[in-house]
């Protein structure tokens, strides 16, 4: 698809993540995320996470943008921000987080707000939280 084609297609909320290498991300949104892959080239991917369209964009498309510099550093991305991921079981998620190239950063847990959940992130360091509600006993 033309990429004007698929920025006009988009929904009015989309999530775009900026990555230092578009090929070592996909692994982490792929297989521990369960993303479809609609399109990956070295500049972009553009993926579904459950309904959802995420687009990653490394980082050299970005050499003309204000963030140029802010990217250029080695630490994590998105600090402050997390991405949260409802409906999906966050201990199969999180046992498949490290093979695909990310980090299990808490274990999945029960929570007092009624979540099973864990926290997890990327290669990048941008940081999800997956977890289901916790079944009524």
């Amino acid at each position: 698809m033309p990429a004007a084609d698929y920025g006009a297609a988009l929904p009015p909320l989309t999530v775009n993540l900026i990555v230092r290498d578009v090929a070592a991300a996909l692994p982490f949104y792929r297989d521990a995320l369960g993303a479809i892959v609609r399109h990956a080239d070295e500049d972009f991917a553009a993926l579904v996470l459950r309904g959802v369209d995420v687009m990653l964009h490394a980082d050299h498309t970005y050499e003309h943008h204000p963030w140029r510099e802010a990217l250029a550093t080695d630490g994590p991305r998105g600090v402050g921000a997390e991405l949260r991921l409802f409906g999906v079981d966050p201990d199969a998620i999180a046992a498949r987080t490290a093979a695909a190239g990310g980090v299990v950063l808490a274990p999945a847990v029960d929570k007092p707000h009624g979540w099973r959940e864990a926290w997890i992130a990327d290669g990048d360091g941008y940081v999800w939280a997956v977890g289901r509600a916790i079944p009524s006993a």
